[in-house]
């Protein structure tokens, strides 16, 4: 039975229905509203994402008209699944009417392969009660299956009495809509792929000749609409942005010279403009010119919009729709010019204004007045367009002239009003309408006035609030174009100089040129003479003008100055950056100090950028006098010496005329972007990103604008350096100013300003700061050494600067210079002197007198004039004589620790050389007080004294150490006994009479002393020699010897010490870790004499006893000392006395061996006197002194703990009390015959480790 289906509609799939007519009405209602309830999971191929959808499908009458034919495309009358519906339960009737209907079904389907199909049985328990004598249901539908599913039983479904209202039917409603929404899909997808295959094979012929993208446009549209309809609205965009980026990419192919056949449908004259129609799902209108290939690219372009409009206002997307409006209104404007299509003048501009006003309309028609007002920054980009839009119509038309529209500005109107067309439907009750908007405001003047300020203020205002401030001031800008047309320039100075500011802040040079030219003409209309003559300076110097033009600007200036000359009245102050720039300052001196009553000269360069020579009656520097508060810092000296010496000066350019120009902006950090899809990271897009554009487009705002009144002020009290009557001439010029030094201080340059008439060009400040300096200078003397330090003994030249400071220096005047004992004046027959500025600059030579006598030497200087210098050389000479050495201690001191020092002193010591001061006053004829200068004389040499001893006899060694950076040559070396003693003889053992001795290098001097008597006395020696630098083979004088004085006392030998070791019994040679015997022999040379008369000396009955202290120390470390190594023995003080002490040594290395040393000291009881002073710890500590002071200091651990042990019982029972003390024997009075003295040690047999010491 036919049935009578809804009319098919775009949104829904078409599904075809065949069989009972009558069952499929009564359950169609349940059945439209159950399928759509339940949402489906959508998998699609090519790895997309799936998606829940409900299934909304259209059921038609079957028809074999409906099945689609062969290369039929279409998808949206696709018939998506065919089900039959039936309920009968009679075999009968199956046989004779069922059965043949469904097989004529299955031919009919076959025929046209389609193989979405389904069998419904309807099962109705009424029927089966009436017929008794039918089968049960499964007989049927397993007939069915047999018959028709073979392998689908599943495409045979039961529905059970789909119209009751029970559990059993909801079931059986539930599975079937199941069943229902799994084949439709399953159904959907599969030709909704073969589709997009079919289209994306289409889309690769687009190279063909004879391809026709409107074909195409209308398949992937039905795509579009297929996705519409599942209300998957993204992909629906999709799909219309690859059409649009289709195109777009055909017309930029067009404009490169590689267009297609069918571009040329496009490419006819617009005839019709009348924008975007925004209210309508479908244009069907448009959409039929574009199926037919008559659509123009604005018609094209439309329909596309409009569509992904409809689609994003379904994504609740609005804010979108502004920006891709605002997107698609510039580039159709590109695309009419690359495809050189034939537009009417105004008819792009009404298209434009119309589209904007519509896409405005339409948001606001879908969001609320809160939601626009919090999203201005999406629209005022429209906004915007439309005005500048309509601004160019008014112009067009000839609505803003002062005169209004002539005959040809109304014709242009009305041809442009006939584009538009009538009205639409949709819009025609709309009493804002955009087509009423435009046509009003092209009606009259007054009325385009309206609509321009209004559009023009609503815009200024919405950048405004979302902080868009510099392009509100470029609307700003064409408004004030506008007010100068209507000649209203009090109007169009506010937003004249709001764009100028902003174009100052970009550092746009072109439109700061016209724009400051548009300013002057509007200063000139209002009477603001100040302003424009500043203007006018800016204009003359702007290279971005033509020569004509600066001139023009130049003779602006320059007449309103002459006319005023005449009747002077206030002046004109203006900035210099404008007219001219200060390049560089010099000063003459170049160090910018001058002396009260000298000449100073300054001397600028500035850069006219005027375009002709300018006559200027006065330039003038203006100064600030300051006293400075430290005296110290602005004396000559110290300016002359940190004053800069070249006296140049070089300044930046005053104030940039762009504040963030380009050269003063970063560099641009520009990097590859990238943009790859997240599914399968195909490349999307690519670009460049810039990184720094924060820093590039900062706004500026607190930056002063440079065309308004600076402010400047002219520095009226304070005093002028000036030049009166220069050209400047266009170029650098060089000014040369000159002025007298009066008062001493600081002189600062403060303001630079070049007047003609009353203009005046002022530059502020001068940066960097630009300072002379002038001072008053005390006479001054001042004496220093030519050479780093005088060496005494031998001339040294002093040099001697007189500075005359504001004395003149006449002749006759003289320096007088007492007389020093140990330090002579040389005065040679001729000296001279040399006469410098304070510049030092070399003025003259003079002879310089010097005479001498006991008291004073009188130098008579060289006539000079005031603030001059005198500069000349004498030479002095200082006594070479070394200080005196004291008594026996500091000889025995000076002669014994040399060798003994530590090494740190040593050095110390040796490059230190002893100085002695000499005084010297000196009068000078400008001041009644005498001047005291220090000479220090450092004494080259360094010499030190020991005695020797070898058994008995005694030796003197006397080192003479040269501490300066001189070689002298010595002779005539003697030491004598200054005592007179008959009984002391000096035998020289010196075999050169003369000595070279280098720097940093030392000579020995020996003599052998002799005696006859016991004992001997003191010697008091003196040491002498002559000396002189050994680069001098003469000189004009003779110099004295060097003399070094010493005592030595107590020579003689009192005790010789021997020690010896012997092999372990048995073996001959000493072997490393054996035991070894070591004797000590300690004799008594001479009886009791007064040196031994101390707190040591005890009396018996038969002689007297002294107590001395041994000690065996081997610092080298090659011997291990076993037991005691130290003991206290009572010594007899008889010729020939000795004591012998043995102990055991055990040799550590093999080898000729050292012996250990042996070292004695007096053992001193404590003194009563020092009983309340000393304790235990004082005790040690003076111990360690006086052992320290003549022996080495580096004992071994055994000899400290040896030493300690012998006291041990003392230390611990008594701490506290005092204890003994140990004195060392001075020099000389103990000879150790072992000394130097090797023994041979064997290694042992069993020592896998041969140790050898080599000495």
């Amino acid at each position: 039975t036919p049935l009578t289906p809804p009319l098919p509609s775009v949104e829904r799939a078409p599904v075809v229905g065949a069989g009972d007519q009558n069952l499929f009405t009564s359950i169609y209602p349940t059945l439209s509203q159950q399928l759509p309830r339940e949402p489906m999971e959508w998998r699609r191929s090519y790895g997309r994402a799936p998606k829940m959808i409900h299934l909304e499908s259209n059921f038609v009458q079957f028809k074999e008209e409906l099945l689609p034919k062969e290369g039929n495309k279409a998808l949206l009358t696709f018939p998506f699944l065919h089900i039959y519906w039936t309920e009968c339960c009679d075999t009968e009737v199956y046989k004779a009417t069922v059965k043949d209907d469904l097989t004529k079904w299955q031919n009919v389907l076959k025929a046209h392969s389609s193989v979405d199909w389904l069998i419904v049985v309807v099962e109705n328990d009424a029927k089966k009660k009436n017929k008794t004598n039918i089968l049960p249901r499964t007989s049927i539908v397993d007939k069915i299956r047999n018959d028709f599913c073979n392998k689908q039983s599943d495409r045979c479904v039961v529905l059970n009495d789909p119209l009751k209202d029970s559990s059993r039917t909801q079931e059986s409603w539930n599975a079937f809509l199941t069943k229902l929404r799994t084949l439709l899909l399953m159904s959907f997808t599969k030709n909704l792929g073969k589709f997009e295959d079919d289209m994306r094979t289409l889309r690769e012929k687009r190279t063909e000749p004879g391809w026709s993208f409107c074909e195409y446009f209308m398949v992937q549209e039905e795509l579009a609409f297929v996705f519409e309809m599942l209300q998957q609205f993204e992909d629906a965009l999709v799909q219309y942005d690859e059409l649009d980026a289709l195109f777009s990419q055909y017309v930029v192919n067009f404009g490169a010279g590689d267009g297609a056949n069918w571009l040329t449908f496009f490419c006819q004259p617009v005839k019709s403009w009348n924008g975007l129609t925004l209210r309508k799902p479908i244009d069907m209108e448009k959409r039929e010119l574009i199926q037919r290939q008559e659509a123009t690219l604005l018609d094209l372009r439309s329909y596309l919009f409009a569509r992904q409009c409809t689609l994003l206002l379904f994504l609740q997307r609005p804010w979108e729709v502004a920006q891709r409006a605002l997107e698609l209104l510039h580039s159709c404007v590109q695309e009419l010019k690359l495809l050189e299509v034939s537009v009417p003048p105004g008819a792009l501009d009404c298209w434009v204004f119309l589209s904007c006003l519509e896409v405005l309309q339409r948001i606001e028609g879908c969001c609320d007045r809160a939601q626009i007002d919090s999203n201005i920054a999406h629209t005022v980009g429209l906004w915007s367009y439309a005005t500048e839009k309509l601004k160019s119509l008014g112009y067009l038309c000839g609505l803003v002239s002062e005169k209004g529209p002539n005959s040809e500005d109304l014709n242009r109107t009305v041809d442009l009003l006939a584009g538009l067309g009538a009205e639409r439907p949709e819009t025609a009750n709309t009493a804002q309408s955009p087509y009423k908007k435009l046509k009003e405001a092209l009606s009259s003047v007054e009325a385009f006035e309206k609509h321009y300020l209004d559009l023009s203020h609503a815009t200024i205002e919405m950048y405004t609030s979302i902080g868009r401030i510099r392009s509100a001031k470029f609307v700003g800008k064409d408004l004030a174009e506008f007010y100068m047309k209507k000649k209203s320039p009090q109007k169009a100075e506010t937003y004249l100089q709001g764009a100028l500011k902003n174009y100052l802040a970009e550092g746009w040079a072109l439109p700061i040129t016209h724009t400051r030219k548009q300013l002057a003409e509007c200063q000139k209309h209002l009477g603001q003479i100040e302003n424009y003559l500043q203007t006018s300076s800016l204009l003359a110097s702007d290279h971005h003008l033509t020569e004509e033009e600066r001139k023009y600007f130049c003779q602006e200036i320059l007449n309103f100055a002459s006319e005023q000359t005449d009747s002077p009245g206030h002046k004109v102050v203006l900035p210099m950056h404008s007219f001219a720039h200060l390049r560089d300052l010099r000063f003459t001196p170049s160090n910018a100090v001058v002396h009260v009553g000298g000449v100073l000269s300054v001397e600028i360069t500035v850069c006219s950028q005027m375009p002709v020579p300018v006559h200027m009656d006065q330039i003038a520097i203006s100064v600030h006098f300051s006293i400075e508060k430290n005296s110290y810092r602005k004396t000559a000296e110290w300016l002359t010496k940190h004053k800069t010496s070249n006296g140049i000066i070089n300044f930046p350019m005053e104030t940039s005329p762009f504040p963030a120009s380009q050269n003063s902006l970063p560099a641009l950090e520009l990097y590859e972007m990238f943009e790859r899809s997240p599914s399968d990271n195909s490349l999307n897009t690519t670009g460049i990103i810039c990184k720094n554009v924060h820093m590039l487009l900062r706004r500026q705002e607190s930056s002063t604008a440079l065309d308004t009144p600076s402010g400047v002020a002219l520095d009226d009290g304070a005093p002028v350096l000036k030049c009166c009557g220069v050209t400047l001439e266009p170029g650098a010029n060089t000014i040369t100013f000159r002025t007298q030094a009066k008062e001493p201080g600081t002189y600062t340059l403060r303001q630079l300003c070049a007047s003609a008439g009353p203009v005046c060009f002022v530059l502020p400040h001068l940066y960097p700061l630009a300072q002379y300096d002038v001072y008053s200078q005390e006479p001054q003397l001042h004496v220093e050494p030519l050479a780093d330090s005088l060496l005494a003994g031998i001339p040294q030249k002093v040099k001697f600067t007189v500075t005359t400071g504001h004395y003149t220096v006449k002749n006759g005047d003289s320096l007088q210079l007492s007389n020093v004992e140990a330090m002579l004046i040389l005065c040679h027959a001729e000296n001279k002197a040399v006469i410098y500025s304070n510049t030092r600059e070399k003025a003259s030579d003079a002879s310089l007198r010097v005479q001498s006598s006991d008291k004073v030497t009188s130098i008579s200087l060289p006539a000079a004039p005031a603030y001059h210098m005198i500069e000349f050389e004498l030479e002095v000479l200082s006594l070479p004589s070394a200080p005196a050495a004291g008594g026996e201690g500091e000889s025995t001191m000076l002669g014994m620790t040399e060798a003994q020092r530590k090494p740190k002193d040593t050095q110390k010591a040796d490059h230190c050389m002893a100085t002695t001061d000499h005084k010297v006053s000196i009068e000078c004829p400008w001041s009644i007080y005498s001047t005291v200068i220090a000479l220090t004389f450092s004494v080259p040499f360094r010499t030190t004294h020991a005695v020797l001893s070898a058994g008995t006899r005694k030796y003197i060694q006397v080192c003479v150490q040269n501490l300066s950076e001189l070689d002298f040559r010595l002779s005539d070396s003697d030491l004598v006994d200054t005592g007179d003693s008959t009984d002391l003889q000096l035998l020289p053992l010196n075999t050169k009479s003369q000595q070279h001795i280098c720097s940093r290098q030392s000579v020995f001097f020996v003599w052998e002393l002799t005696w006859t008597r016991e004992p001997p006395p003191s010697l008091r020696g003196r040491f002498s020699m002559e000396f002189r630098p050994a680069s001098e083979e003469r000189l004009s004088i003779s110099l004295k010897p060097y003399t070094y004085e010493f005592q030595v006392e107590n020579f003689f030998t009192l005790y010789t010490v021997k020690a010896e070791i012997l092999p372990p019994a048995g073996t001959e040679l000493c072997r490393t870790g054996s035991l070894c015997a070591l004797e000590v022999s300690i004799t008594r040379l001479s009886d009791l004499l007064e040196v031994d008369r101390d707190e040591a000396l005890t009396e018996s009955d038969e002689y007297f006893s002294t107590k001395l202290m041994y000690e065996v120390v081997d610092n080298s470390s090659n011997w291990a000392v076993c037991g005691k190594s130290s003991g206290v023995i009572s010594m007899p003080v008889v010729a020939q006395a000795t004591h012998r002490v043995h102990m055991e040594v055990m040799p550590l290395f093999a080898g000729y061996l050292p012996l250990p040393d042996v070292r004695l000291f007096k053992y001193l009881p404590h003194h009563s006197a020092h009983s309340s002073q000393l304790d235990a710890d004082s005790w040690i500590e003076n111990d360690s002194l006086s052992v320290d002071k003549h022996v080495d200091d580096q004992l071994d651990s055994s000899s400290i703990k040896s030493r300690g042990s012998v006291h041990s019982a003392a230390s611990s029972e008594h701490k506290g009390l005092p204890m003994p003390r140990l004195q060392a024997l001075p020099p000389g009075q103990v000879f150790n015959s072992s000394t130097g003295m090797q023994i041979l040690v064997i290694p042992s047999k069993d020592d896998h480790v041969l140790e050898v010491s080599v000495t």
